[in-house]
């Protein structure tokens, strides 16, 4: 059986949540550690790391939660929820959880694909009319051969599943390299360079219109790049739904699953549960600009907008787990939720820098519906398994796999005396937390982190590649999705 995990980032205060397979009881109920295979003595080193991270000054405060068996047997808040006014960070704080909206939004979106509204092969100008008659930026040379860009029409326009798989030849204004692109969101105020993933002051006709206005970076259907198309994604629900996203996906989503705190703003009774980053990054200095979300949006990000709390998010991660289901409550089937962690990207879709690549600088990843997949245990320079699927944002992370479930019963159980194993997103919460090695973690399931005030680095493309000019080799750019730093310059993939 192919084994699977689910992952994701995005930025808040800390957070870390991790589950397993639900038994016969409701799911996610309180236990102690040694209930579920877990130490107690363990599970305190976690405490110790964060608290150490708080001190120095990396990290405002933290919520963990750390379920097994479908059981909370860790819920802990350190540090502060708003340092600026020395506010506690309590267990229920609530996070700008950036793009760990995305997978929220396309599970929302594969109800309506079930629910045979939606087709993955519909295209995109099906439900959004401005995506007719494309244009596209593509490399070329000037009179004096000197790089330039020019627009040439689109072979095809790009589908839903272009938009799930970040192949629809959309882009993100703080990643792309492409001028002419960069220039159109910056215009249209998709990009803004002094506040990273906010498009959220644009009404949903004002968002559509500017980014089917600006011209794509690929062609649709060539090439995988991170991109607004999630954004996309969400109008495309809108308009098949007949809701606002919001509104949809609190009833096919949030209420099922009993998410009482998630949404895209936070009610003005809830406010004072809001948790902050630090005014500035630890790391260069530069200001952190957090969307507002004490009043709803003019749009319902599906990309980057989304709010929620530790507990709420775990029980989304479980049900993924759970393959679709969560208390009796079925959300998606299970074929679903195996498609949705499928390769979608094959041989014929290029990756001028992979999904690995981008988030932790490791090759061996693709990318499904909404998620990077993992194809093979070994290549990429990091623990994990095959067939787990995740996907990063802002500042965070979320992980679940469900090979380890074999592990709970087996001789890797993190019992006092047992060898630790780190969780497959492991390597990477350590490099966050100064190469110190959480070993109370164990490969249990699921693992969510939410790191605010923190530096990342992003991957975009650079002036031209090492070996063949096409441009698509990549360089280290500030204030994006990685927490690395990647060389300068690299061949791009058709020249390896």
């Amino acid at each position: 059986m192919m084994r699977r995990s689910f992952g994701v980032f995005v930025g808040a205060v800390v957070l870390v949540a991790t589950a397993a397979a639900a038994w016969a009881q409701a799911a996610l109920t309180p236990a102690q550690p040694e209930e579920v295979g877990l130490s107690s003595q363990r599970l305190e080193k976690i405490g110790l790391v964060f608290k150490q991270e708080i001190e120095q000054g990396k990290l405002p405060g933290a919520v963990v939660m750390i379920a097994r068996k479908g059981r909370v047997a860790y819920h802990e808040a350190f540090g502060f929820q708003d340092k600026a006014k020395e506010q506690p960070m309590r267990k229920d704080s609530i996070f700008r959880i950036y793009s760990m909206t995305k997978p929220l939004a396309s599970v929302a979106a594969m109800t309506l694909v079930e629910d045979g509204k939606i087709q993955l092969t519909d295209p995109v100008s099906k439900w959004l009319p401005e995506f007719r008659n494309l244009q596209v930026s593509v490399p070329a040379s000037d009179a004096l051969g000197q790089p330039s860009y020019r627009l040439v029409a689109a072979d095809r326009g790009p589908t839903v599943q272009d938009l799930f798989r970040h192949t629809s030849g959309l882009a993100y204004g703080e990643i792309t390299a492409n001028p002419l692109v960069k220039a159109a969101y910056t215009k249209a105020r998709l990009f803004k360079p002094d506040f990273d993933y906010n498009a959220t002051d644009l009404t949903p006709e004002e968002e559509v219109q500017a980014i089917a206005a600006a011209p794509l970076a690929y062609q649709p259907g060539t090439t995988w790049e991170y991109s607004m198309a999630v954004d996309v994604l969400g109008r495309v629900v809108e308009k098949a739904s007949g809701k606002r996203l919001g509104e949809f996906m609190d009833e096919r989503l949030f209420k099922p699953l009993n998410m009482v705190d998630s949404g895209f703003s936070v009610p003005a009774d809830k406010m004072g549960r809001l948790a902050e980053a630090l005014p500035n990054d630890p790391a260069t200095g530069t200001p952190n600009r957090l969307i507002d979300v004490a009043q709803p949006p003019k749009n319902d990000s599906a990309g980057a907008g989304g709010v929620s709390t530790a507990s709420d998010y775990l029980r989304f991660a479980e049900m993924m787990l759970e393959g679709g289901k969560l208390d009796n409550v079925r959300i998606v089937s299970r074929t679903t939720v195996a498609l949705m962690a499928s390769d979608h990207l094959g041989p014929q879709v290029r990756r001028s820098v992979t999904p690995g690549e981008q988030l932790m600088g490791v090759p061996g990843y693709t990318f499904g519906l909404g998620f990077m997949v993992r194809q093979e245990p070994g290549l990429a320079g990091v623990p994990g398994s095959q067939g787990e699927f995740m996907w990063a944002g802002y500042a965070g992370d979320v992980l679940l796999d469900r090979s380890e479930r074999a592990a709970r019963r087996g001789p890797h159980d993190a019992g006092a005396g047992t060898k630790p194993r780190l969780l497959p997103q492991g390597a990477e919460a350590a490099r966050l937390s100064g190469d110190r090695r959480l070993t109370a973690l164990k490969s249990v399931g699921a693992g969510l982190f939410f790191i605010p005030g923190a530096p990342h680095r992003s991957v975009a493309a650079n002036s031209s590649c090492s070996t063949c000019s096409c441009r698509s080799a990549i360089r280290c750019r500030p204030s994006s999705k990685l927490r690395r730093t990647y060389p300068r310059r690299v061949r791009c993939s058709s020249a390896r």
